[in-house]
Formats: C-alpha cells, structure tokens, sequence
C-alpha cells in the first residue's frame, strides 16, 4: 500500500487534519511522538489501533 493511502483528509474528522487512515489519530500527533523521541512500540502500545505497518 502506497503511504499516501494510509493518510486520509475529511473535513467532518478531526476538523479536516490529515490522520491515519481508518482511525481519529492525526498525523502530526504520531510525527510530534517520534520526534520527542518515542520508539516505535510505545507510540504503538499508546495508540493499540494502529499496527506497525
């Protein structure tokens, strides 16, 4: 699956932020993790919808 595809905008979720696709998590929360310095299994146990793909 391309990574355009996992990333979806509507306006009517989470007022039109760009989010993970099939969830409410915007991009910019999972981005602002990593760059806190998160690892991948703790952004992942924080956010159990996600997967690692």
């Amino acid at each position: 699956m391309s990574l355009l595809k996992r990333i979806t905008i509507d306006p009517e979720v989470c007022h039109g932020k760009a989010c993970i696709a099939g969830s409410r998590i915007p991009v910019s929360v999972v981005l602002d993790n990593l760059a806190t310095g998160y690892k991948y299994e703790e952004i992942l146990k924080s956010y159990p919808s996600l997967s690692p793909d």
